[in-house]
């Protein structure tokens, strides 16, 4: 282990750092989403490494145990409900372990895997970040004294949602799951607050629920993710 990582975990948290020591494993799919979680947890004092797929997640937990993991519920290879409900029971457990979505009707389903909590996306709120860690640590691991609550929000930067619209537009260009790609585009859409490429993710989300023929949907939704990729990139 290098230095760094040695203070990082072996520091007591502080009112400004609150998560120092802890080590906190993402299981998310989006660049874009991933990042805000790397700039909170670098804020907060955590350590993070991510996950893009169940199957990348697996590789992680085989070789060292995080103290939280984060599980979005829709990813590539699977849900992360199968991963979630995998892990309550293991030994040693994790110590804290979220679920994490952009539809906040994931919730239910989420507690009833098991995990300890739920946070609906976009998360970019630091003092709620922060807040829905250490509600479930024990008072010998959290701070001491009162806690400085900082109602920063944090902007990723803007390579990672091209990534992810670059990602995107690939999958569109096959034959693409559109249960996949509705719920992943949904959440950049939120994250980004892009009000256009959400009213088209749901416009095709309903198509593709009523059974009706998708191409207006897909070709629709593909011209916008074009337009947003020419426009990011010139960022």
């Amino acid at each position: 282990m290098d230095t760094l990582n040695e203070l990082m975990l072996t520091r007591t948290p502080t009112t400004r750092r609150p998560l120092l020591g802890l080590t906190v494993l993402v299981v998310e799919d989006s660049r874009y989403a991933s990042e805000a979680l790397r700039l909170l947890c670098l804020r907060s004092g955590a350590r993070i490494r991510r996950a893009d797929s169940l199957a990348h997640a697996r590789r992680h937990l085989a070789i060292y145990r995080p103290t939280v993991l984060m599980v979005d519920v829709g990813l590539p290879d699977g849900s992360g409900l199968e991963l979630i409900a995998a892990l309550v029971n293991a030994t040693p457990r994790i110590d804290i372990i979220l679920g994490v979505s952009g539809d906040s009707m994931a919730a239910p389903a989420v507690m009833a895997a098991g995990a300890d909590g739920f946070l609906e996306k976009p998360i970019s709120s630091l003092a709620a970040f922060q807040s829905a860690v250490l509600a479930h640590l024990p008072n010998d691991r959290r701070p001491r004294g009162p806690r400085l609550l900082d109602d920063e929000v944090i902007k990723p930067d803007l390579v990672a949602y091209h990534d992810d619209l670059t990602h995107v537009a690939r999958v569109l260009c096959t034959d693409a799951d559109i249960d996949y790609v509705t719920q992943f585009l949904g959440g950049v859409a939120r994250s980004a607050q892009d009000h256009e490429m959400g009213r088209a993710v749901r416009n095709l989300e309903q198509q593709h629920k009523t059974g009706r023929d998708l191409q207006s949907g897909v070709a629709a939704l593909s011209q916008i993710v074009k337009s947003r990729i020419s426009t990011s990139g010139q960022a």
